[in-house]
C-alpha cells in the first residue's frame, strides 16, 4: 500500500467535536482527567464552558451525562476504553442503556495498540461488552474521514452509542467526499474467492493484504465494517453468497466482537464458513504498538497467510 498521511483517530474523535460544536449549541463534553489523551482538550480551548472534567470518577461521569441528556443536551463522554466500557459498565448499561438515553461515548486507547501500557490497559472487550446491552450502537472508524463522519453521525442520532477511537497513527485512505452511514458497510474490493470483514485499524492491513492476495490470484470481496451493532446483515449475506467463506479481522478479542457477529448472523440464515482473526483467548502485554500487532497476528502479512490456509482447505 502506498505512503499515506496518518493520524491517530482519537486526534479525530477532538476535531470533529470542536468542529461540531461551531454549529450543535447543545453538545457538551465530559472527560474523566485524561482531555489530553483523548484529545477533547481540543474542543475545551474552544468552547470551555460546555466542557466538563469529571475528573477519575468515570461511573459518576456516565450519571452526569445522562442527567445533562434528560435536558435536552447531547453529551460526548471521553475516557479509555478500559474505563468507559469496563470500569463504568453498570452505569452505561443501567443509567443509559436502559431508559435509552441520548448520551455517546467516545473510548480512546481501544485494543493492543495501546502498547506499553500494557494489558491493564489494553481493552480487547470492549465490543463483546457494549454488544450486550439492549439499544447501544457500536462503531469503531478505520481512519480520520470515518471518525469524524462517524462523530457527527452519532449526534444526529438519537440513542446511546459507544464508539472507540485508537491511540496510534493510521493511514487516512478514505477520501474527504465519503458518505458514512450508521449500520451500513463499504464494500472497498470485489471479489470471488474469499470475503475479508474488517473495522478499526484492521481496515488498513486488510487492504495491504488483499493487494498482495490478488498478486497471488486469489480475488478478495473486502468489507469495511465499522459498525459492529447493528450490523450491516444485507452486506455479510452477499459477502457469504458470493464466496462460500469469510474471514474476519479486528483489534479485539475474537470472543464477542466482529467476528462472532457476523458467524453469529449467518449460523442463522445461511451457514458459511467464518475463520476470526482477533485477539485470541489471552491478555496483551506492554510493547511497542507496531510489534504488538504483529506479535498477536493483527498484521497484513498474517491476514494474508490465513487467507491462503483458509483458501487451501
Amino acid at each position: 500500500m502506498a505512503e499515506m498521511t496518518k493520524i491517530a483517530t482519537r486526534d479525530s474523535y477532538g476535531n470533529a467535536l470542536k468542529e461540531l460544536g461551531a454549529t450543535a449549541e447543545n453538545l457538551v463534553v465530559l472527560d474523566a482527567d485524561l482531555a489530553g489523551a483523548t484529545k477533547t482538550a481540543t474542543f475545551q480551548k474552544a468552547y470551555p464552558e460546555r466542557h466538563f472534567d469529571c475528573g477519575i470518577a468515570e461511573a459518576n461521569m456516565i450519571n452526569v451525562a445522562a442527567g445533562l441528556s434528560t435536558m435536552g443536551l447531547v453529551p460526548f463522554t471521553a475516557t479509555f476504553a478500559m474505563f468507559a466500557a469496563g470500569r463504568a459498565f453498570e452505569q452505561v448499561r443501567n443509567t443509559l442503556g436502559y431508559p435509552h438515553l441520548n448520551v455517546k461515548i467516545g473510548a480512546t486507547h481501544g485494543g493492543i495498540s495501546v502498547g506499553e501500557d500494557g494489558a491493564s490497559h489494553q481493552c480487547c472487550e470492549d465490543f463483546a461488552l457494549m454488544r450486550t446491552i439492549p439499544g447501544m450502537t457500536v462503531m469503531c472508524p478505520s481512519d480520520d474521514v470515518e471518525a469524524k463522519a462517524m462523530v457527527k453521525a452519532a449526534y444526529e442520532m438519537e440513542g446511546p452509542v459507544y464508539m472507540r477511537f485508537g491511540r496510534a497513527a493510521t493511514p487516512v485512505f478514505h477520501k474527504d467526499d465519503y458518505k458514512f452511514a450508521i449500520g451500513k458497510g463499504e464494500v472497498l474490493h470485489e471479489g470471488t474467492d474469499v470475503a475479508i470483514i474488517a473495522n478499526g485499524i484492521m481496515v488498513p492491513e486488510a487492504i495491504a493484504a488483499c493487494e498482495q492476495l490478488e498478486k497471488d490470484g486469489i480475488s478478495v470481496y473486502l468489507i469495511n465494517m465499522p459498525t459492529i451493532k447493528p450490523l450491516d446483515t444485507d452486506l455479510v449475506l452477499d459477502a457469504a453468497k458470493k464466496c462460500g467463506r469469510i474471514i474476519t479481522v479486528e483489534e479485539h478479542s475474537i470472543i464477542g466482537g466482529l467476528g462472532e457477529a457476523v458467524a453469529g448472523y449467518l449460523s442463522e440464515v445461511h451457514p458459511t464458513p467464518v475463520k476470526r482473526i482477533g485477539v485470541n483467548d489471552e491478555f496483551g502485554h506492554s510493547g511497542p504498538a507496531g510489534e504488538l500487532l504483529k506479535a498477536f497476528g493483527l498484521c497484513a502479512d498474517n491476514i494474508v497467510k490465513v487467507t491462503k490456509e483458509v483458501c487451501n482447505g
